[in-house]
């Protein structure tokens, strides 16, 4: 290598339009071909390639791109089908699919966080006796394709064994070393056949070497490329982490790979100091993730050049590779689609696209010098520096009233005990209530009033008369069902963080600054960009009307501070804590509003509390005492008689039990369909109080369930729950729901409760 290299992780799949949603949703429906699919799919993956080779990279990543999801494609690829679709074509898109989907016949397979991340992966199922096998070189498919239509020597992207398995479940952790040595001659395998077809360069990620490891798993790891090495000789491998600092750099420099991947952005300074005292092999590549793969701001290119300059004298220049932090996977794809934002705002961001451009300069900054790009470096500080200092970002009446709370630790007038006895008598609501958790379904008919609302077509009177018509029709549908317990239905919110930021002073709005979040599901998250308040009520208006319709309780729904934080672009000049703090005052504000009109039962969702958790250990418990001083922040104000709840969604929840404990939310549901029997085990390990509702089926799949099955989900959860304390509802919202297929669900599972309520009562239980 004769000069610094720029480099790209992975890029976002999902089009600048969405163009890669829209047609998986076409061919979901029917509406579209196998064969039309791959067709539209290939053209858009790749203009991606061609974007990144005119942006000057010189190792663009190939294969980082998706269907559904990469982990579930490393597990389709090694032949790791779950048992209960086994009897389908494993190589059929359809089987691919209902894996992620589920179908009529069968679940899906759990979805959870990738890492701290807003991204969800599907969890790959392997027994241990599992004999994995090489179904397609997916990677070599990928690497010719960008050979010969795009003329890209490509740098082939796949999650390592290691990472990989950690990631699985279904398997005893003494199981581990015996699945990857069956896994790895496979690995060696696709290397192999890539390095024949022309690669130069292989990027294995291995994301869990910045998590805690035993020493027998990171022996484990170094036998796996020990023997990679040994085979492969000829192909480099980079060995890419990020999110973190590693723990083991000593030994991970060690390893017998060609290039390490650091990341320099989310390690808190702590690869630059193993670096210096450390130092770095002369041997290797060095890829420095220098630029953030998480969030939108521009780059401060003197400040980052100043630090390529420190790690060059720990690392030659022509080793090293000048690249993002982690996969721009979890970034929007392009600021110039852009039209409507201030351009203090736009100027100062950077998304998938402009990061490319920052990484081309930042390696022509160091290998030549700054003088060729002063003016670059000129124009960005410029533009940073405008604003920076904004007049939005220091509101002098929201940094007092922040202060004032500095001295007190909120908690609830009274205890959860005392609580309880209110609340029973106020809501007067039968054994095991049945209830959901937000949103009703956003109908092709709901969104097109939005959009022609959005676009000034309706006026404000006819959409605000539209929204009242569907909550009446969703009210006496509830009722119909059921249901003890009734929600508004969300109509007018487009999605659960937006809503509120758009009613938010210091919140921001894109217009195509989409992000994935699961499968085909996009997010467009909210850049927080000044200090937040509450100007006027949020809400208060369509929950009152809704619960002028009925005498049963309906639920007020807000998002809580931390899933607001997390579901956002969040501005850096400040402490995250900082600004959930700004957050939890406002929404303090609207459960106040709230109360004032009637409303006593109140869902502050916090589904996010877990995607935030740091990585390290040793920085988790500060995070979870910031998380619980916010939530109780926004809610412990209200009166006794005012019912707390929080939905979450379902993440090694045993790790975090007593810190959800702590918010001592009245209380909670979690999403728990697709790994009940896994969250009955936490359950099983604590003595938790209050009330809880843990999902009786998954929202995610458009399946109906029968009753007899929720009717098993609740006799599971009742084996270590007492009745009293035990809430029956759907895993989610049903915003991606139809509308047949919700009320065939919520009817059975209705019937479901109230069989498991009588039995309870012919069994003498003293509870009613």
């Amino acid at each position: 290598m004769h000069m610094i290299k720029s480099s790209n992780i992975g890029y976002p799949r999902i089009g600048e339009k969405r163009e890669w949603k829209k047609a998986l949703e076409r061919f979901w429906k029917g509406n579209t071909s196998e064969k039309e699919l791959f067709s539209e799919l290939q053209t858009l993956r790749i203009n991606d390639l061609k974007k990144q080779k005119e942006a000057g990279l010189d190792l663009i990543p190939i294969g980082d791109y998706s269907l559904y999801d990469h982990v579930l494609d490393t597990a389709v690829m090694f032949g790791f089908i779950p048992e209960r679709f086994r009897h389908q074509d494993s190589s059929s898109l359809k089987t691919y699919f209902d894996i992620a989907r589920g179908s009529k016949e069968a679940v899906a397979s759990e979805m959870t966080k990738w890492f701290n991340t807003n991204y969800h992966y599907i969890v790959p199922e392997i027994s241990e006796n599992d004999e994995p096998r090489l179904t397609e070189n997916r990677l070599l498919h990928y690497f010719l394709e960008a050979k010969d239509k795009a003329g890209i020597i490509g740098k082939p992207v796949i999650l390592g064994p290691v990472s990989f398995l950690k990631l699985s479940k279904g398997f005893e952790k003494e199981a581990l070393p015996r699945l990857v040595n069956r896994l790895v001659p496979l690995y060696i395998q696709v290397l192999k056949e890539l390095y024949e077809a022309g690669a130069e360069w292989v990027q294995m990620d291995e994301p869990v070497l910045t998590t805690q490891m035993s020493d027998e798993e990171f022996k484990l790891l170094e036998s796996v490329y020990e023997r990679i090495n040994d085979e492969t000789e000829s192909l480099h491998i980079l060995l890419q982490t990020y999110f973190e600092g590693v723990d083991r750099y000593e030994q991970i420099i060690s390893l017998p790979v060609d290039g390490i991947g650091l990341d320099f952005i989310h390690d808190g300074g702590a690869n630059l100091e193993a670096m210096k005292k450390y130092g770095f092999p002369n041997n290797k590549t060095l890829a420095a993730g220098i630029i953030n793969g998480r969030n939108i701001w521009k780059t401060d290119l003197t400040a980052k050049l100043t630090k390529l300059e420190m790690i060059t004298n720990l690392v030659d220049k022509n080793r090293l590779i000048i690249q993002p932090s982690c996969s721009l996977l979890h970034v929007p794809v392009t600021v110039k689609s852009e039209q409507n934002l201030k351009p203090s705002l736009k100027n100062a961001l950077a998304f998938a696209d402009e990061k490319l451009t920052e990484i081309k300069l930042l390696a022509d900054g160091i290998h030549h010098g700054k003088e060729p790009i002063a003016d670059k470096l000129d124009e960005q500080a410029e533009y940073l520096n405008s604003f920076w200092h904004s007049e939005a970002r220091t509101n002098p009446f929201v940094r007092q009233e922040v202060q004032l709370w500095e001295e007190t630790d909120p908690k609830r007038n009274a205890p959860y005990s005392e609580r309880q006895k209110n609340q029973q008598e106020f809501f007067e609501l039968p054994l095991l209530p049945t209830t959901t958790i937000g949103s009703l379904p956003q109908t092709n008919e709901v969104r097109l009033a939005r959009r022609k609302w959005r676009k000034g077509e309706w006026a404000d009177e006819k959409y605000e008369a539209f929204i009242k018509e569907s909550m009446n029709e969703w009210i006496k549908r509830q009722e119909e069902i059921g249901l003890d317990v009734l929600i508004h239905g969300e109509f007018e919110r487009n999605d659960m963080v937006e809503f509120f930021g758009e009613k938010l002073a210091g919140f921001a709005f894109t217009q195509y600054a989409w992000v994935q979040s699961y499968g085909s599901r996009c997010v467009k998250p909210p850049i927080i960009h000044g200090d937040i308040s509450l100007t006027e009520p949020m809400t208060v208006k369509e929950i009152a009307y809704a619960q002028s319709l009925t005498d049963k309780p309906v639920k007020g729904m807000l998002t809580g501070p931390i899933t607001i934080l997390n579901w956002s672009f969040v501005r850096d000049d400040i402490s995250r804590f900082a600004v959930t703090k700004q957050i939890a005052l406002a929404l303090q504000k609207e459960i106040r509003f709230l109360e004032e009109e009637g409303i006593h039962m109140i869902q502050v969702d916090e589904p996010a509390l877990r995607e935030g958790l740091p990585l390290k250990p040793d920085k988790q418990q500060e995070y979870l005492d910031q998380a619980v001083y916010a939530f109780k922040l926004a809610t412990s104000a209200v009166q006794n008689k005012t019912q707390i709840h929080t939905h979450m969604c379902y993440s090694e929840f045993g790790e975090i039990m007593e810190a959800i404990d702590r918010l001592d939310a009245d209380v909670i549901s979690i999403e728990a369909a697709r790994s009940h029997g896994e969250l009955i085990t936490d359950f099983e390990k604590t003595n938790y109080e209050k009330e809880i509702g843990l999902g009786v089926y998954d929202i995610h799949s458009p399946r109906v369930p029968e009753a007899s099955e929720m009717e098993s989900y609740i006799h599971r959860a009742l084996a270590v729950l007492h009745p009293s304390q035990f809430w029956v509802n759907p895993d989610c919202g049903l915003k991606t729901r139809g509308t047949s297929e919700t009320v065939e669900s919520l009817r059975n599972m209705v019937r479901a409760a109230r069989y498991v309520r009588e039995n309870i009562k012919k069994a003498g239980d003293p509870v009613h």
